[in-house]
Order: C-alpha cells, then structure tokens, then sequence
C-alpha cells in the first residue's frame, strides 16, 4: 500500500472518498441529487419558480442574445459555470498529467464556446440557434427533413453551411475519427454532456456499478435507444416523403415521446440528477445514442484500444474503481488483455492512477 501512495501523485489521490457521505452514497449524497432531479424538474415543466433567477440574468441575456433572459438561458448558463468551475477543480487535481490538463481545457472551451456564446450570438442576429457541438443522433432533430431542407436549401450562406455540417459531422466526421480515435474524440473531449461529467461528475465516478449485471442493463437499454431513435428519424422521413402514409400521423407523437422519455426524463432528470447515487456516466452509459453509435464503430472498426500489461498488474483495483463507465479494467488487466469495451470513453483515468503504468491509450 505504501508503493501505491508514493507512485501515484497526491493530487490524484482519494484518499477517505469511500467514507465521505458526500461522495460515497451517503445522507448529503441524496440531497444532492435530489436537489439536482428538482432543479431538472423546474426547468422542463414547471419554470414558473425559476422567473426571478432567470431575470437576475437579464443583462447577460440581452448583451449576448439581444433579449431577456429565459429558463433555458438559465440553464445554460448555471451549466456552462458548473463546467467552467468543476474544469479548473480538473484543471488543479490532474495537474501532472499533459493528456487530462489538454483534454478538460478542451471541453471548457467548447462547452463555452460552441454550446453557449455561439448560439447565443447566433440567436442575437437573428440566426436560427445552433449548437455546433451537438449532432444527430443526439440531437435528432437535426437531421430531420424540414431541418435539413430549411438548413441547405436556404439562401443564406450561415445557415447553408449549419446543414452541410449536420450531414458532414453525422456521416463522415464521426466514423472516420472514431477508427482513429475511438469514442473518446467526441465523448471525452467535445460532448456537452461528457464536458458536465468529466468536471462536475468526477467527485462520483466511483458509483458506478462495475457488476456484470449492470453491463448486461447498460447493453440492453443504450441500444434501445438507439433504436428508438433510428425509428423516430425514419418515421419523421417517412411522413415527409410520403404525407399520406398510415405511419405519417404517428411520426410527430413518436418524436414527442421521444423527446419527454429520453430526451427529457432520461437525459436530464436521472442523467444528471442521479450523479451523486450511480456515477456521472448514467446517460452516457445507459441512455446515449451517439454513445452507442460510436461504442459499436469503437468495437469493430477502431484502432483505438487500451493496451495492458499483466505481468506488473498488482491488483491494486484503483483503474476498476475510478472507471466511470462502470468497466471492471482490471480484469482485463489480470489477464493481459487490451480494452476494446463499446463502453469506454477513453478518459484515460484508469491509467493515470495505476501505480505500476499497466495500461496505456493507444491508436495503433
């Protein structure tokens, strides 16, 4: 136990996270996410109570948006600060390390830029919002007919060149990073959602459940989704080419559901509500369908993987522990064998706390 606590840098270590009711499930933990399921509660369906915060931001809102503030300006913006303050938290703990320093800088700058200023000043000249980090499938809507068309049929060259990079990003982008860099390109390093889980989620990435019937859960459900939404987007196309189809007056209830279920409920309510209780990678992990996407091109078409050196595993557990995508690492340590998983973000954690180097990120 001593050579664990000398070789790995003290600002990476957790020591007494197991016993802090904060961290570990305990009575503070609760509140937290109950606190965290009720603020998501107010802004999706009753942001009545949320008026006077949102008007103490009215002169942000009009300076980047050119009017008042909403809830959904509210949102954005106690978002963007949670990433901008939990990142230099990151910034501060992995301070040694070149790969997270690069990685958590990036995802502030995005979630700053892209997902927040960008499509605020796109709103203020009159533009349509766009997020530039966001695309289908988890943004569905984005590639959906009318969208599409709107987008690059328009006149305006803005707006024609938010289409080309819907498609662009959908169908080129993402395929061919992901045989490059894995999942991890986007996951770990651009996605909103994972720039909230890798800085405000970190203190809780030791909850999530590394059993093998949570895999089996997580396997189940993520693909659903994906499903589901590969069935909404071809029913929206459907109804659009063919008006007097049977399936066309079902194509806008579905996305509805859709969008109250996971993009709602799902994404929001539990993903981010339940962070302190199941791990910041709920969504992620169980839900996401631009996870799914990228975990199945991950597994079968990537040269991305996590190499592993067996011979100078310990055992010491502390990769299984600090995996947030509930991936018992040093299993596959043990037996020598490279981390492949559709699951794995590529954070990089679970190598930075081995004591021994066992594990590496590789692009071979």
């Amino acid at each position: 136990m001593n050579y664990i606590e000398l070789t790995v840098p003290d600002a990476m270590r957790n020591h007494g996270t197991m016993w802090s009711r904060w961290k570990n499930r305990g009575v503070p933990a609760y509140l937290l996410a109950l606190v965290l399921t009720g603020f998501y509660i107010l802004v999706y369906w009753f942001p009545e109570p949320l008026a006077p915060l949102a008007s103490l931001l009215d002169p942000l809102a009009q300076l980047l948006r050119g009017s008042a503030a909403d809830r959904w300006f509210l949102y954005g913006t106690v978002y963007t600060v949670a990433v901008l303050v939990m990142g230099v938290r990151m910034l501060l703990r992995y301070r040694t390390q070149r790969y997270h320093v690069y990685r958590t800088l990036t995802l502030m700058t995005v979630q700053l830029m892209m997902s927040y200023l960008i499509p605020a000043l796109l709103a203020r000249m009159g533009s349509k919002e766009f997020y530039f980090s966001y695309f289908w499938p988890l943004k569905p809507e984005y590639l959906f007919p009318s969208n599409i068309s709107a987008l690059v049929q328009s006149d305006n060259g803005l707006l024609m060149f938010m289409g080309f990079w819907t498609i662009t990003m959908t169908v080129v982008a993402t395929p061919v990073l992901t045989y490059f860099y894995g999942k991890r390109w986007y996951c770990s390093w651009v996605c909103g959602c994972g720039a909230l889980a890798e800085t405000a989620g970190d203190p809780f990435r030791q909850n999530s459940d590394k059993t093998l019937t949570a895999w089996k859960i997580e396997r189940w459900m993520v693909h659903s989704v994906l499903a589901s939404v590969v069935a909404v987007t071809g029913l929206i196309w459907w109804a659009n080419v063919d008006p007097a189809s049977p399936v066309a007056p079902y194509a806008q209830d579905a996305n509805n559901v859709y969008g109250f279920l996971i993009g709602s409920v799902f994404s929001g309510v539990i993903g981010v509500g339940f962070y302190p209780l199941m791990g910041a990678r709920v969504w992620c992990r169980f839900g996401c369908p631009m996870a799914a996407v990228l975990g199945l091109l991950q597994k079968y078409a990537s040269r991305f993987r996590i190499t592993t050196n067996g011979s100078q595993c310990i055992s010491c557990g502390n990769c299984s522990t600090h995996c947030e995508m509930g991936i018992d690492v040093r299993a596959y340590a043990q037996r020598g064998e490279d981390i492949k998983r559709s699951s794995c973000v590529g954070c990089g954690v679970c190598a930075t706390v081995c004591p021994r180097g066992v594990l590496k990120l590789e692009n071979k």
